[in-house]
C-alpha cells in the first residue's frame, strides 16, 4: 500500500516532537550528576563509619536509596518519554528491554511517574521523621500534606487512567468478543 506523502506543515509540526531529544539528552546529564552525588556519599559513609550513630547512617543510607528512587525515575522519564513522545527505541527482543516499556503510553507513564514520586516523598518523610528534631512542626506538617497531595492525584490519576482504558468502550469489546 502506497504512503500518501505528508504537507508541510503537518511534517514541520511531526518533525517538532526532535525537540524534545536535547531535553532527554539534558536528563541523561543529570543522570550523570545523580551517579557522581552518590558515589561521593557512599564514599562519606565509609569514611566516617565509625564516627556516625545508627541515625547517621540510616539518614545517609535513606539518602542514597533517595537518589536511586530519583535516578529511577529518571530513567522512566527518559526511556518511556522518548518512546511515547519521540521515536521507536528499536530494543524489540533486547535482553535488557524493561517489561514496562511493552505496554508504556502517556497514561500509564503518568500513573508510573506519580507512583516514583510517592515513593520519593515517603523516602524525605521518613528521613524527616527520624531527625524530627532539627525540624519545625510546620516544616513536618507541610511536608505530610504535600506528601498526601501526591498520594491524592496519583490515586486520581490511576483512577482516570483506568476509567479510560477500561471505560465502557473497553467493556462493549469485552462483551462482543
Amino acid at each position: 500500500m502506497a504512503q500518501t506523502p505528508m504537507r508541510p506543515i503537518p511534517r514541520l509540526i511531526f518533525a517538532s516532537r526532535w525537540l524534545q531529544l536535547p531535553l532527554y539528552l539534558g536528563l541523561i546529564v543529570a543522570q550523570g550528576v545523580y551517579v557522581y552525588h552518590f558515589m561521593v556519599e557512599v564514599w562519606h559513609l565509609l569514611s566516617h563509619v565509625t564516627e556516625y550513630d545508627e541515625n547517621k547512617i540510616m539518614l545517609v543510607v535513606l539518602g542514597l536509596i533517595d537518589v536511586v528512587m530519583i535516578s529511577n525515575l529518571l530513567i522512566m522519564v527518559i526511556v518511556g518519554g522518548y518512546e511515547t513522545f519521540v521515536s521507536r527505541l528499536g530494543i524489540d527482543n533486547h535482553p535488557d528491554e524493561p517489561e514496562w516499556l511493552d505496554h508504556v503510553n502517556a497514561g500509564v507513564l503518568k500513573v508510573k511517574l506519580s507512583m516514583a514520586l510517592i515513593g520519593i516523598s515517603s523516602i524525605h518523610l521518613l528521613k524527616t521523621f527520624i531527625d524530627a528534631e532539627q525540624r519545625t512542626t510546620h516544616t513536618i506538617m507541610w511536608q505530610v500534606a504535600i506528601h498526601l497531595a501526591f498520594l491524592l492525584s496519583a490515586v486520581a490519576m490511576a483512577w482516570v487512567d483506568r476509567m479510560v482504558t477500561h471505560g465502557p468502550a473497553h467493556h462493549a469489546k469485552q462483551e462482543a468478543h
